[in-house]
């Protein structure tokens, strides 16, 4: 799987599954202040650019502002074309639908680069001219997410960020994965940021949260660390890896009890059945038995068949809802 695939997946569900992660991102990015319950309306409407590509699951609305964010796992400053792609075809579409020809609202956008370099700006920037010489600057906010330290991340809740912490290690992990003192470095920081996590997440009653994120963080993290297994496991246990051992073994066990379950109430059942059908099937007989003998006794005594017959009959009239027709 390509880097730029497995990122951009996790950060779809994120904003899929754990969209109330976007509050305090937004509040970072944009300076803004959202209390951290903020109702996030997401547009699942796909939007179209003049070139065919199709913007999704990264378009919101806080409050009475709308807002488009971007992943980006490199650092190219190409993003800006992108981007102003983006936010015009979002606004043209907005303008449409509102029926407001004559004025287009940009929505407001940043990029949220998982890698960066000494030379990836603060901010993406393109100047835009117009035919009577006039211009002006489309700009669009930058995020760089190795910027910020662990700390950060929990202090300001970014745990959006969570997920691609690993990712700053990339260009040492062979000389981590060879140094013990280093890789134990490494798994006592992941440990600490596992500890916070729990105490942000399970301390609020959030376990879903908790579950989910987790498994984002070892989906990301055993792909960053695919070329030094022992380094991977060790990595995973520490990031909550066991979690999702714990979640399988939990399915499995609540599967097993459910067959076992479903064994026990069927022999129940069997043996009920069993002992319904025994009864009716013993009464059954008992009546049937009792009607042979009478007209056996009734010929003994002199009695026609005839008469016998028609008595029989009537027994068995009687009894018509237990006994069965011949």
């Amino acid at each position: 799987m390509e880097d730029n695939t497995i990122y951009d997946s996790v950060f779809k569900t994120m904003l899929r599954k754990m969209p109330q992660l976007l509050v305090p991102f937004i509040n970072e990015c944009f300076s803004r202040e959202y209390p951290l319950g903020t109702e996030i309306v997401q547009f699942t409407d796909e939007h179209q650019t003049p070139r065919g590509t199709v913007i999704d699951d990264s378009v919101f609305r806080l409050g009475d502002k709308i807002y488009h964010i971007e992943c980006q796992s490199t650092p190219d400053t190409k993003m800006v074309l992108r981007m102003i792609e983006y936010d015009f075809s979002i606004a043209l579409e907005r303008a449409v639908s509102a029926g407001a020809p004559f004025q287009m609202d940009f929505p407001e956008s940043c990029v949220l680069f998982l890698r960066d370099t000494p030379s990836t700006p603060d901010a993406l920037q393109m100047r835009v001219n117009l035919p009577d010489g006039g211009f002006f600057m489309y700009q669009t906010g930058v995020v760089k997410a190795q910027r910020f330290t662990s700390d950060e991340i929990f202090d300001k809740h970014l745990l959006l960020l969570m997920p691609y912490y690993l990712m700053r290690y990339e260009r040492e992990l062979e000389k981590i994965a060879g140094d013990d003192q280093r890789t134990a470095q490494l798994i006592a920081e992941c440990s600490q940021m596992r500890g916070k996590f729990e105490m942000l997440t399970l301390g609020a009653g959030d376990e879903v949260l908790y579950e989910e994120l987790t498994e984002l963080i070892i989906k990301v993290s055993d792909h960053v660390l695919s070329s030094y297994d022992d380094l991977r496991k060790k990595v995973r246990l520490a990031m909550g890896g066991e979690v999702l051992e714990l979640m399988g073994e939990r399915a499995a066990r609540l599967e097993r009890e459910a067959k076992q379950k479903g064994i026990k109430e069927g022999i129940e059942q069997g043996i009920e059945q069993g002992i319904e059908q025994g009864i009716e099937q013993g009464i059954e007989q008992g009546i049937e038995q009792g009607i042979e003998r009478m007209a056996a006794q009734l010929e003994s005594q002199g009695m026609s068949k005839d008469a016998i017959a028609k008595i029989v009959e009537a027994a068995k009239r009687q009894h018509g809802d237990t006994i069965p027709n011949e």
